[in-house]
């Protein structure tokens, strides 16, 4: 873990932790820990955060913080990386660095119920920076870091600290605006819309043509003549016992 702790905004907490953010944020959740916590464990090799949000408004679309979320982190990497450096998404919480898997997103929740308010929601951020000792950069080519791909100067520090900014920012546009800009900018980095795809999502491997996002971010998936929406709510990790 960095000994540096990073600088975030005035509406956000920040908490160090050796182990794992997302697992030490949804205890703090349950807990009953303040909105706006942001768990870290920032190392060289690997980015490592998770956010806890209270959401007003029912799960389904409270899920549009994920959005909000990735939204950040594209924003705050195109700020620090070299500008021909391209991140883009994968529905539903996916990131590509110049095409290649490079980390992305959880999430968790009090409540799995979409028309249900959740008490809590978390959302956790991994992003590598160098591959493992094990791998040799190339070995697994769907596959990447930013070191790979020439952002490994970036500071992972600054990295949190422009991620949480951003995320605020998306968080308050969404709010006082309605996801329809979220959605854009979110569609403007989508790695296969309008290409077909293969993923697995609520434990059921589908494959179709991704056409676009309903109002909620789920996933429209077009399937011969018929059309599906994938909710995020399906990317919702279960809570230990």
């Amino acid at each position: 873990m960095s000994d540096a702790a990073p600088n975030l905004p005035p509406l956000m907490s920040g908490e160090g932790t050796p182990g794992d953010p997302f697992a030490v944020a949804v205890a703090r959740a349950r807990a009953g820990t303040e909105a706006g916590l942001i768990v870290h464990n920032v190392t060289p090799d690997h980015l490592s955060a998770a956010l806890v949000l209270a959401p007003e408004v029912p799960l389904a679309e409270a899920m549009a913080m994920v959005l909000a979320v990735a939204n950040g982190f594209a924003d705050a990497f195109g700020a620090l990386a070299p500008s021909e450096v391209a991140a883009q998404f994968d529905w539903p919480g996916g990131f590509r660095i110049n095409g290649g898997q490079c980390g992305g997103i959880r999430a968790a929740a009090s409540t799995t119920a979409p028309g249900k308010v959740p008490g809590w929601l978390v959302l956790g951020l991994d992003v590598p920076f160098r591959a493992p000792a094990d791998r040799e950069p190339g070995e697994d080519p769907e596959r990447t870091t930013l070191d790979e791909e020439g952002c490994g100067d970036i500071c992972p520090v600054r990295l949190v600290e422009s991620w949480a900014r951003h995320t605020l920012f998306w968080i308050h546009d969404w709010q006082e605006g309605g996801p329809a800009r979220l959605h854009d900018h979110w569609c403007g980095r989508a790695f296969a819309l309008g290409r077909d795809v293969t993923l697995t999502a609520g434990g059921e491997r589908r494959s179709g043509r991704a056409i676009g996002l309903d109002e909620q971010g789920g996933l429209l998936l077009r399937l011969g003549d018929d059309t599906r929406i994938l909710p995020l709510t399906e990317m919702l990790e279960p809570l230990p016992c």
